[in-house]
């Protein structure tokens, strides 16, 4: 078994870390330089670096920002928000990003998966998917920081995204994101049977079981959390210690 990976997820707004429940009712954190270097001696596998309002303000991601939290890492570091073309991606490779990731830009604009892959390599491309059910179980792909929903379907789209160069999918259920009620584990099950790429969790966690069951029935390579690292509610160190007594393999 690969090893699972633990990925703690700063989102920015005004250059500050922030938290929402269902990506509403957004509050300041923190530093996110701090909490990055935190992470990073905690344990941390990867951080995710993202700007949540810059493509609905028409903005490109802070890259000075990206520059300083780069500084005090030792993990890889994924960033998106506001990265629609080559050169976004090229500013934030420089700034000391190991992988970018794209969310509403592929939507909008698919073939952007396929030139980044071919420009920088598939492990380097990370897309972003979130969506939302219905009472129906339809998964509808939102794009704008999920303020705005599409007519592509997660499943079909994530498979799309593999097809076209994507290395990894990170999928955000909104119905679970803040509220700590665990992951949305039968669809990422579904989506890890569909796909050859790695995929992960993100919105849900509130417990170190849900780990485990995301890692077991969700099937997921890794998962992604924020508000139970950036108020401690459970430290990185303690969760890893938690999953190797349960057998799972972590790093």
């Amino acid at each position: 078994m690969l090893a699972k990976r633990i990925i703690p997820c700063l989102d920015i707004r005004n250059g500050k870390t922030v938290k929402g429940i269902n990506f509403v009712d957004i509050k300041e954190v923190g530093d996110p330089v701090e909490l990055g270097a935190k992470y990073a001696a905690d344990g941390a596998d990867e951080l995710v670096f993202l700007d949540i309002t810059a493509t609905h303000e028409g903005r490109k991601t802070f890259v000075d920002l990206v520059k300083r939290i780069a500084r005090h890492l030792n993990i890889p570091f994924t960033v998106g928000g506001g990265i629609s073309e080559l050169g976004d991606a090229e500013k934030l490779l420089s700034a000391g990003a190991d992988k970018i990731s794209i969310n509403s830009s592929a939507v909008r604009n698919p073939q952007l998966i396929d030139d980044m892959a071919k420009s920088f390599g598939s492990q380097f491309v990370v897309t972003a998917i979130d969506a939302r059910a219905d009472e129906n179980d339809h998964w509808t792909v939102t794009v704008n920081g999920g303020r705005i929903p599409t007519e592509k379907e997660l499943f079909s789209w994530a498979k799309e995204a593999e097809d076209r160069g994507a290395g990894e999918i990170l999928f955000t259920s909104m119905n679970h994101d803040g509220t700590k009620s665990g992951f949305a584990n039968e669809q990422l099950a579904r989506l890890a049977d569909s796909l050859k790429i790695p995929i992960i969790a993100s919105g849900g966690a509130g417990a170190k079981e849900h780990f485990y069951d995301v890692f077991t029935k969700g099937k997921a390579d890794a998962g992604l959390a924020a508000s139970i690292f950036h108020y401690n509610e459970i430290p990185i160190p303690e969760l890893k210690f938690y999953l190797r007594e349960k057998g799972i393999v972590v790093r």
